[in-house]
């Protein structure tokens, strides 16, 4: 106990020389006022760089706080213990401390074990604990006394969770020390992994104490497994240990991915460049604090005062617990100058104790102390405020870095409400929670490679790649062909399907490294049927089967298949024959109906431009309502046949009419041309049309040797001796062109891609009829119970979605795009809109153009009436009477004089110029009024 008040008193000098300062200003203003010690018990690893760190952070925000304010009435005066990296010693200097000294608050200890024995006596004693002790067992909620100033390490579990989601792996192992703080966020990380669907394959704990050898053991253990992602949470000591001999242990390489937890990532400054080293490429999330000039000002005092107090230390930096440490006196003595100095400092004791424990006695100050630390808000050293609610520290973003050379790269955030982004989002902003990886800056990982891990893949070496059998078949080489190099021995496979399986394993999250392996005898040579190279998977000579393997339930008893990747069905394929036969309206063909709709309206339209133009100038185009709209659809219908003879004494409607024949012109030669084509095109049809004529008939029928087909028909009624098996699409062309001969069959009975594919070889020459009957595709087989099966069939599902076309297009081309087509019975293609869409343009813009000059010239030549005419109506009016008056009327060669005079009589009677469409008009809707006489 001796050796303890020894240490008190020399570390509290700091204490003392900040008190006489502050009395000194105190009677240099003039204070009456007297000023009270607060004890605060400071404990702290003092031989640890976080409580170094902490201890200069202290000294300065006392020193900072009391130097800036003159008229506190309290003064915080620390007295350091050395807990010694031991529970019970940190134990014995809270008692100390508590019954000693009377110190109002404790600020440490500051690792989780020592003050969860630390927390029991603060609170007996009612002494607010202030603590950055990270392990979420340390409730503020369950400890009142207990006031958390770091983030708990649970918190971390929602960032580390959307960095495994971001990369999609699928499974991850936990790495921890065995200590309460490496314990402590393990069931929240969990937890959170089972929310993004990613599975926990192993959870090892690892002593502090552990040697060399027992953590290589551990991670050799680690690296015989499948999951390559592994999320570390330890302390530095422990940390530099273990991440060299993963170096060591080859677990630093290409493939593998690691994340460290918070704590470590903010200490990674104490790590020695060599520990560095061996962690190049791992992901690290830490809280983040945002840079300030405050904060760098601070930093720079900080590393002076630190190179004062411990000069034989060469690296020094500031680091978070520092920066909060700090943070957390100024706070502290906020709240002491606001209890003022009517507190009593004294514990309140029993006569008579038996226990140095019992002798403690409680805080009165601590009560009242209490709350007005539970909750702190002030400006700290950052951007935002620190802020302390219900005695857990606030903070909702992290940092996420890459250890990169000698340090560490930024290379994202993460928020509690926008998940993964790139730059620092603001709280008011809005913004989605997104985890997407293309949101992070560029990352190295092990390796030295930017080309992030899969996360999973077969343990290399020996029998551990993945042996994938392959049919060894020659014949319909399209889908699937396997050899092996003489010299060599390699095993050279291509095809739809091998293109389809390496798509696949691209598209793996994890890597996969396999062999093909032919199913053949020694010289080469096919062995048995699909059912015999399946069931090779359960004699263990296969981990897996790629090749046009269909789907069925017989095969499912011994194996596992994955989701199918090709198109599934059974048909039946014919040859074909010429149908001249003609349809009745297949006049209607050669155009599609956007264009006859299209045609139709222009006509409409063309006809009332000209009927506008004309109307006024020429006989023909006047006349009773009824007479003049037949004339509008007369006039543009005569024109599809040139039929048309009204003479056009507008010059504006003679150029809409000229273009509009130009139109009429091409698009009748058009619809003529394609007709003519139509009528003489030959249709194909099947020389039958179902499998039961088929079978009614007793023709020969075709299949493919070793296909599950042969056992369809047969159930289906067919007679074995019916039934002709073919090896290659050669084959099944020179049979189908034979007929059902000796040498040849009616009908190909396969599946849909294999029919497809003799379709597109031997254009217009074969239909495929049906009914199809349903399979379920072909598929990957695997053993029974294997973990690759979901996840080649998710794999599956993306190649479909993003690949599958092109693939097909490369192997499984379409009739319609098959080389040497037969253009004689080539489809015939409608006459478009968009063929003449620039026509349709041209006769438009020209017959609009040619109504709007008339309309400003007819408005021009009516201005008076515009200006005259006080209402609309009677404007509106007015226009239309004068719009329907003849104008300069010019007869016909063959009209007489008489014939006009005639006309004048009829027109104008009694000086009215009102005329028959408009007499008409007003009689029967009574819109216009009678027109005064002239």
């Amino acid at each position: 106990m001796c050796r303890k008040r020894k240490m008190d008193i020399s570390i509290g000098n700091h204490g003392v020389v900040v008190l006489a300062l502050m009395l000194i200003m105190l009677v240099a203003n003039g204070e009456e006022q007297r000023t009270r010690e607060i004890g605060l018990g400071v404990i702290l690893d003092i031989d640890s760089h976080v409580g170094k760190s902490i201890w200069v952070s202290i000294l300065m925000a006392i020193e900072d706080f009391y130097g800036d304010t003159n008229n506190s009435t309290t003064v915080i005066v620390p007295h350091f213990r050395d807990s010694k990296y031991d529970n019970v010693e940190a134990v014995s200097a809270a008692i100390d401390l508590l019954k000693n000294t009377q110190v109002m608050a404790i600020l440490g200890p500051q690792k989780s074990s020592q003050a969860a024995f630390v927390l029991d006596i603060a609170q007996r004693s009612k002494v607010p604990m202030i603590s950055p002790a990270t392990n979420p067992d340390l409730s503020p909620i369950r400890n009142p006394y207990f006031i958390r100033i770091a983030q708990a390490s649970s918190t971390q579990a929602q960032p580390i969770a959307a960095l495994v989601k971001s990369f999609g792996w699928r499974e991850v192992v936990f790495v921890y020390e065995d200590t309460d703080f490496g314990r402590g966020p393990i069931p929240f990380l969990f937890d959170a992994m089972v929310n993004i669907g990613t599975q926990v394959k192993f959870r090892t704990l690892l002593s502090p104490s552990s040697s060399d050898y027992e953590i290589l053991q551990l991670l050799y253990k680690l690296k015989s497994m499948q999951t390559r992602v592994f999320v570390v949470h330890m302390l530095p000591a422990l940390a530099s240990r273990f991440f060299k001999k993963a170096d060591e242990a080859g677990m630093m390489a290409k493939g593998y991915a690691w994340i460290i937890t918070d704590v470590l990532t903010g200490l990674l400054h104490q790590l020695d460049p060599q520990d560095m080293d061996s962690m190049q490429g791992v992901l690290g999330v830490k809280p983040y604090i945002p840079p300030s000039n405050q904060l760098k000002k601070f930093e720079r005092r900080w590393r002076r005062r630190f190179r004062k107090e411990y000069p034989d230390i060469d690296r020094v930096e500031l680091d978070m617990f520092g920066i909060l440490s700090y943070d957390s006196i100024v706070g502290l003595a906020m709240a002491l100058t606001r209890v003022g100095s009517e507190l009593s400092t004294i514990f309140k004791r029993a006569k008579k104790a038996s226990t140095d424990l019992a002798a403690i006695g409680t805080s009165d100050m601590g009560s009242k102390l209490l709350p007005m630390i539970q909750n702190i808000s002030l400006e700290g050293m950052r951007n935002r405020d620190f802020e302390v609610v219900n005695g857990q520290l606030q903070m909702s973003r992290y940092q996420i870095v890459n250890v990169i050379g000698k340090g560490e790269k930024h290379i994202g955030f993460w928020s509690s409400r926008n998940g993964i982004s790139n730059q620092l989002i603001s709280q008011n902003q809005s913004s989605d929670y997104t985890t997407n990886k293309d949101d992070l800056g560029t990352i190295i990982w092990p390796g030295d490679t930017p080309r992030f891990p899969k996360g999973w893949e077969i343990p290399t070496g020996g029998d551990n790649i993945l042996r994938v059998g392959v049919p060894a078949k020659g014949g319909f080489v399209e889908f699937i062909e396997a050899s092996i190099d003489p010299k060599t021995k390699v095993v050279n496979a291509s095809g739809y399907v091998i293109d389809v399986f390496k798509a696949v394993i691209d598209a793996m999250p994890y890597d996969v490294r396999y062999k093909f392996l032919p199913y053949e005898n020694p010289d080469g040579q096919r062995i048995g049927d699909y059912n015999d190279l399946v069931y090779q998977i359960v004699l263990d000579k296969f981990d897996m089967v790629v090749g046009d393997v269909t789907i069925l339930w017989n095969r499912s008893n011994y194996v596992e298949f994955t989701l199918p990747y090709s198109e599934s069905g059974v048909s039946m394929l014919v040859p074909a024959k010429v149908d001249d036969s003609k349809n009745v309206w297949i006049f209607m063909r050669p155009l599609e109906m956007e264009l006859w709709i299209t045609i139709g309206g222009f006509f409409i339209y063309i006809g009332f431009v000209v009927w506008v133009l004309e109307h006024r100038v020429n006989k023909e185009f006047r006349g009773p309502p009824h007479q003049q709209v037949g004339m509008i659809f007369w006039f543009s219908f005569s024109t599809l046949v040139f039929a048309h003879k009204e003479k056009m004494i507008s010059n504006l409607s003679r150029f809409v009419v000229i273009v509009w024949i130009f139109v009429v012109l091409v698009l009748t030669s058009s619809y003529t041309a394609s007709l003519a084509s139509m009528l003489t095109v030959q249709k194909l049809q099947p020389t039958l049309m179902n499998m039961s004529e088929l079978k009614a008939r007793g023709d020969y029928v075709g299949y493919q040797d070793g296909s599950f087909v042969v056992n369809m028909l047969k159930d289906m009624g067919f007679h074995g001796d019916k039934l002709k098996k073919y090896s290659n699409f050669k084959e099944y062309a020179n049979a189908l062109s034979n007929g059902s001969t000796k040498n040849g069959v009616s009908a190909i009975v396969d599946e849909v891609p294999y029919l497809k594919m003799l379709q597109a070889k031997n254009c217009n020459k074969y239909v495929m009829v049906g009914p199809t009957y349903k399979t379920a595709g072909f598929g990957f087989a695997f053993p029974k119970g294997s973990p690759l099966v979901a996840e080649f069939s998710r794999a599956i599902l993306k190649v479909i979605e993003e690949q599958m076309r092109n693939i097909s297009d490369k192997w499984i081309r379409d009739e319609a795009d098959c080389p040497g087509k037969n253009e004689d019975v080539e489809p015939f293609d409608k006459l478009t809109l968009e063929s003449f869409k620039g026509l349709f343009f041209v006769a438009g813009l020209s017959s609009t153009c040619a109504l709007l000059i008339f309309l400003f010239m007819f408005l021009y030549e009516n201005k008076e009436i515009l200006v005259s005419h006080d209402s609309m109506h009677h404007k509106l009016t007015a226009i239309i009477q004068n719009f329907d008056k003849k104008k300069d009327l010019v007869p016909s060669e063959t009209e007489t004089v008489n014939d006009s005079n005639d006309y004048i009589e009829e027109n104008i009677i009694g000086g009215s110029p009102m005329s028959p469409a408009i007499s008409v008009y007003h009689q029967g809707e009574g819109v216009f009024s009678p027109a005064s006489p002239m």
